[in-house]
């Protein structure tokens, strides 16, 4: 019996608010719970904090992978920077020992439980969801932050980390690294003395506060030092996230060498970054370009719609483009925000070329699991980046894992699209399996779900393309395949 009907799909439809976009939401706060600022796990920054166009940094690669499993959901993403192999290395050890121990890994690798919760109660299933912002990226300084939120019952789970590259020294740094040695005591105080006078401070944790805790800092626009505490790290739960601003004017004589220059490449950025990469791979954007509308009457014809989910990715999706591209196939993707933001070219690349572009949230967060108005952020954040990179905004959305309810309807006026075969390509990375499963299992009209961020999926398509071609099948959008129906 399948899951998902393209019919149930089409009942989803209609009655749906229109709301204003939405980007705002900080991660930062001071002595209050941040939690739905953010929408469940990809905050945007507050004005007074820097950030960077991902899109400038030459040869950017993110690193995705995700479940699609809604009683086990997780989702991760890190930027890999040429020329900061040390620093991806660190982000990468560390995403993976959380999602070690959120599946629960025996000593053989094999996942023996999903974060230790066993529950049909869909608010307290657990969830794992990593993304990431670029706050530094010019001359030789590279800062990354990554927002972890492990989910375990009714807890948000939040924490976030900074993570720095001195491209002078060609090393990996830490937060720690931005303060000079002889001044860390004092840096120490300084923080300690700010945070003393919040409402919700646990002094004996306030005590046992080092230099060496205070793991995410990022300074804002103005030169001024934001250090970030996880809930219930330096004060009771209920006291939320906890930040704490030393002034420009303060934290500037405390500064390392390091730490100066990420100061100033912040304040007054240089606009280039070098990190002294021996080459920067350029993009594969392929060139295709549609010739007309899409004729074909599903009405007449075996039809189906191929979907991609989680991309755009390079050089993925490049390579799946020029497949599609062979065979007149039109497909749809269904893009995520922060990767969207990080190779918008993809996205024109596949508009051009007549593909349909649709919306997958901004950082693959359980919708179900949020607020209205983290919802709204999550895809109204999404469209607004596909919309500047295609000059069209989508219509369609794709909820991760499937997972959608009235909340999540009410909340945006994109249509809902499921599926009716899952390839499960994230958990068999076999690109012989996933082509015969798409083969064996897909009928006229279904909707297909795959994902273009894995190579193995990709390699899988050619063989799925002439097959079903050969079988009669003419490849279709979604937009295209209800509409003809």
């Amino acid at each position: 019996m399948r899951k998902y009907t393209l019919l149930s799909s089409l009942v989803l439809l209609g009655s749906l608010s229109l709301m204003s976009a939405c980007a705002g939401g900080s991660a930062e706060s001071s002595g209050s719970d941040s939690s739905a600022a953010h929408g469940g796990a990809s905050p945007a920054p507050s004005s007074e904090t820097a950030t960077v166009d991902p899109a400038k940094i030459k040869g950017l690669n993110v690193v995705n992978d995700s479940s699609n499993d809604r009683s086990c959901p997780w989702a991760t993403s890190y930027p890999d920077v040429p020329g900061a192999k040390a620093m991806t290395a660190a982000m990468r050890a560390d995403v993976q020992g959380y999602l070690d121990g959120y599946l629960g890994k025996d000593s053989s690798g094999q996942a023996t439980a999903c974060g230790g919760a066993a529950t049909s109660n869909a608010s307290e299933l657990p969830e794992l969801n990593i993304s990431f912002s670029m706050m530094v990226a010019s001359g030789d300084v590279l800062g990354v932050r990554l927002l972890t939120q492990n989910r375990m019952g009714t807890g948000d789970g939040l924490t976030t980390k900074t993570y720095w590259y001195d491209g002078a020294a060609a090393k990996y740094r830490t937060t720690l690294d931005l303060v000079a040695d002889g001044s860390r005591d004092a840096f120490t105080k300084a923080v300690k003395d700010q945070l003393k006078q919040k409402e919700g401070i646990d002094l004996t944790l306030l005590d046992q506060l080092g230099a060496s805790e205070m793991d995410d800092a990022s300074f804002t626009s103005g030169g001024d030092l934001k250090i970030t505490f996880d809930r219930g790290s330096v004060g009771v739960p209920a006291a939320g996230r906890m930040t704490v601003t030393l002034p420009e004017a303060t934290v500037s004589p405390w500064l390392s060498d390091l730490g100066k220059r990420a100061q100033k490449q912040t304040t007054d950025p240089s606009g280039t970054l070098d990190l002294g990469a021996t080459s920067t791979p350029a993009a594969s954007v392929p060139t295709e370009s549609a010739t007309g509308n899409d004729t074909t009457d599903c009405a007449e014809v075996k039809c189906i719609a191929l979907t991609f989910d989680d991309g755009p990715a390079a050089p993925e999706t490049a390579t799946l483009l020029k497949y599609l591209a062979q065979y007149k196939a039109r497909v749809t993707f269904f893009t995520v925000g922060q990767n969207v933001a990080a190779h918008p070219e993809l996205v024109r690349a596949e508009a051009k070329a007549g593909h349909e572009v649709g919306n997958h949230s901004w950082s693959h967060p359980d919708l179900t699991r949020l607020t209205p108005a983290q919802v709204r952020q999550q895809l109204e954040r999404t469209t607004a980046a596909i919309k500047a990179a295609t000059g069209k905004a989508p219509t369609l959305f794709r909820p991760p894992y499937g997972a959608v309810n009235a909340q999540v309807k009410a909340a945006t006026t994109l249509s809902p699209v499921l599926w009716d075969v899952d390839t499960e390509d994230w958990k068999y990375r076999d690109s012989a399996k996933v082509a015969q499963t798409v083969i064996t299992k897909a009928s006229r009209n279904d909707v297909v779900l795959m994902h273009d961020i894995h190579p193995t999926s990709v390699a899988a398509v050619p063989e799925i393309l002439r097959t079903l071609t050969d079988e009669g099948f003419h490849f279709v959008t979604v937009s295209h395949l209800r509409a003809t129906l």
